[in-house]
């Protein structure tokens, strides 16, 4: 694990978006497209206000969320709404955002069709993930109910999981698409995140998903 501590959280996010965008333009510089993977939730809001002003060529970039809920775009749970909001705003509105939600009763009678969506943009040339103080990552819950699934090698890029810390059925990518990823970042904030992120190093991934991922990632923390 790559640990970089920050003196205040504002240096952090500055820096992070500033990272995120170095490394999708030399993606871009290289490749004809990039493909960057974000969390949703409130604590990276920051990071994305400052990544949309990149003078980056934005319409080469596909924008894809770690996870979503299932819920509609127009419900303030949505991940969806969340970066239209504050990521593909200013430049970053030529982006193109893979969807990762569709109007059907339930994920598994979408999931089949959001995958084959998402498949011609791995692999994700940057992604920035998030924990929680469960130490989970994405949608990948402790307890979920289909969690070893997810983390299997040979799991699907999308799965569909239930987990009673999760609320609403969510849709992930599942760990396989995330170990893939050529960056890794891991956004934290507050002691509460930094202690369970040790206390991750510790446990197997089934009980703290989060640590199938540090061996590849830079973890960002700040007070």
């Amino acid at each position: 694990m790559d640990f970089h501590e920050y003196p205040d959280r504002d240096m952090m996010m500055l820096r992070l978006a500033q990272r995120i965008a170095s490394e999708l333009g030399e993606t871009l510089r290289n490749s004809d497209r990039a493909t960057l993977s974000v969390p949703g939730g409130t604590t990276p809001g920051p990071v994305f206000d400052t990544l949309s002003g990149a003078d980056l060529d934005w319409s080469r970039v596909s924008v894809l969320l770690n996870d979503e809920r299932w819920v509609p775009e127009d419900n303030p749970r949505s991940n969806t709404a969340l970066i239209r909001t504050r990521l593909l705003t200013a430049r970053a509105a030529e982006a193109h955002l893979v969807p990762l939600y569709a109007s059907t009763d339930t994920p598994e009678q979408s999931l089949e069709a959001l995958a084959d969506g998402i498949r011609p943009h791995l692999p994700i040339s940057v992604l920035l993930l998030g924990m929680g103080a469960d130490m989970h990552t994405a949608s990948l819950f402790p307890g979920a109910d289909k969690l070893a699934q997810a983390m299997a090698p040979d799991a699907p890029p999308l799965m569909a999981l239930r987990a009673e810390a999760a609320g609403e059925p969510r849709v992930t990518l599942t760990l396989p698409v995330l170990r893939a990823a050529i960056r890794i970042h891991v956004l934290i904030t507050g002691p509460g995140k930094r202690a369970a992120l040790e206390r991750a190093l510790n446990l197997p991934p089934a009980q703290a998903p989060i640590a199938a991922l540090l061996d590849q990632a830079q973890v960002h923390w700040a007070q």
